[in-house]
């Protein structure tokens, strides 16, 4: 069998790549308008506060349709409110992405990327769910494929492989948090 060499997690080169004068230009001007946003808040915390239910709801929705997760738009919104227990297996990870979510949202300045960390999230995601293997990584290899209309598998991506999971997340987290500590 072929060995597969680990990924290479360099976050060094891409930035910089991406800091055109165009991009550095709209980041100014993101860092100008924060004081201004600061007062906006004070000003409208209501109003801020059920645009983020409503964003909350639509980007759990969103983000479970892309993973073939369906439920209805009242179900959606009874669970993402904590108004409703989840139903069937659909519900159970809607739930369990709420409060990954909610764990972000609410912690996002003390959240470094690290394994344990993630770990805990993937543990937290598939929480309501029964028998998961939440909180582990996979023991097994895996493929990610698409079918076409035909119904050919193509293959889009090979994952790395079971046994170099764990190694392989300590080295993306560790190269994140260097990168972002440069910049």
């Amino acid at each position: 069998m072929k060995e597969i060499p680990m990924r290479d997690f360099d976050f060094t080169v891409s930035p910089a790549k991406l800091l055109t004068p165009e991009i550095v230009q709209m980041v100014s001007s993101i860092h100008e308008h924060k004081g201004k946003q600061e007062l906006f808040l004070e000003a409208n915390v209501d109003e801020l506060k059920t645009l983020l239910e409503v964003a909350l709801i639509q980007s759990t929705g969103a983000s479970n349709r892309i993973e073939g997760i369906f439920t209805s738009d009242k179900r959606l919104e009874e669970l993402v409110s904590q108004k409703a227990e989840p139903r069937n297996r659909s519900e159970q990870e809607i739930a369990g992405y709420r409060e990954v979510l909610s764990t972000i949202h609410e912690g996002y300045e003390y959240i470094n990327p690290r394994p344990n960390i993630i770990l805990q999230l993937h543990r937290d995601l598939y929480s309501y769910s029964q028998g998961s293997a939440g909180g582990s990584y996979k023991n097994s290899d895996n493929v990610i494929a698409e079918t076409d209309a035909e119904g050919h598998q193509k293959t889009r991506f090979i994952p790395v492989p079971a046994f170099q999971t764990a190694e392989a997340m300590e080295e993306l987290c560790t190269r994140f948090l260097e990168a972002s500590e440069s910049f």
